[in-house]
């Protein structure tokens, strides 16, 4: 019972705050329209504040752990291969093959599996995953560029790639907390508790967001499609990376982590890259992130509370 009330108390708030932007969207207080707007604010101002002080807060010697980002970064490449192969072998249809993809392997780390692993580890220990995501993000940015070029006939620029990798503000933000905390740069209280504020907007409004933005109709059109990725994207991969992790001894905080990468719905942004580089099935990208997004949460309880269940964190 315990283990399950944990599981409850870590997922239920995220489902209510999607609940309540979808609420929003229905009662008219908040257009579609409206949430790219909002989504640039959390995206440049907010997160990046919470990766910052995530990372400027927590202990150097235990926030920074080369053998959990070898595995996350070996981990991710490893699904990045495998979705590579399988929508050469199994999708037929040329202008889905790097959506597909794409949705497979690239994880929304940051709006889902930071509050997941604050749930479970609490706000003081997020130092690793904040770290970690400076590692992860830019790999799955990449790695999408890549995808999407190559799957649509295309080259991809290894200047535009390592340019849009520097100036993303998640990455930014987890490498000036690194900076601060090497060089040991003390901010003054009033400095630090404004960036702490401006953090803690960040994940409640793009969940917020992520419901308003939510959508029923598109899964229908594709709903042989969808049924087959969501259950690759949130039941076998986890299933399979998470196991691994298992049995190279990874528990605690950095499974917890893990969670997060593996676990954890496709990335939003995978559906404005492929609609903004017109590489692909720009609706089904959109729908891809619906449909993982929606069915994330009962996965997300089922994981959480099997791994609690048999002492893994």
């Amino acid at each position: 019972m315990e283990n399950l009330m944990l599981s409850v108390n870590a997922v239920m708030p995220m489902f209510l705050v999607i609940a309540a932007g979808y609420l929003a969207r229905y009662l008219g207080i908040l257009s579609r329209a409206d949430v790219p707007k909002f989504n640039k604010v959390a995206f440049r101002v907010f997160i990046p504040c919470l990766l910052f002080h995530n990372i400027y807060s927590s202990d150097l010697s235990q926030a920074i752990r080369p053998r959990l980002m070898l595995f996350a970064v070996l981990g991710v490449l490893f699904v990045f291969t495998c979705a590579i192969l399988a929508v050469r072998r199994f999708e037929p249809i040329p202008d889905r093959k790097g959506v597909v993809a794409q949705g497979i392997f690239r994880s929304n780390f940051v709006i889902m599996g930071l509050p997941i692993a604050e749930a479970l580890v609490g706000p003081e220990n997020l130092g690793p995953v904040s770290v970690l995501i400076a590692v992860v993000v830019p790999l799955f940015n990449l790695l999408a560029v890549i995808t999407l070029e190559s799957f649509r006939g295309g080259k991809p620029k290894p200047g535009h790639m390592l340019l849009e990798i520097i100036t993303n503000p998640f990455v930014a933000g987890s490498l000036l907390g690194i900076l601060f905390l090497l060089l040991k740069i003390k901010l003054p209280y009033f400095i630090s508790h404004a960036v702490q504020n401006l953090g803690s907007i960040g994940t409640p409004l793009q969940l917020f967001l992520l419901g308003a933005f939510f959508r029923f109709d598109g899964l229908k059109r594709y709903k042989k499609e969808l049924t087959i990725l969501t259950l690759v994207k949130l039941v076998i991969t986890p299933a399979v990376m998470l196991s691994l992790a298992i049995l190279l001894g990874f528990r605690g905080i950095e499974f917890v982590a893990l969670i997060g990468i593996f676990a954890s719905p496709t990335a939003v942004n995978s559906f404005t890259m492929a609609q903004q580089m017109e590489a692909g099935d720009a609706e089904l990208a959109g729908d891809i992130v619906m449909s993982t997004s929606a069915f994330c949460i009962p996965t997300f309880f089922l994981w959480i509370w099997l791994f609690k269940s048999i002492g893994i964190f």
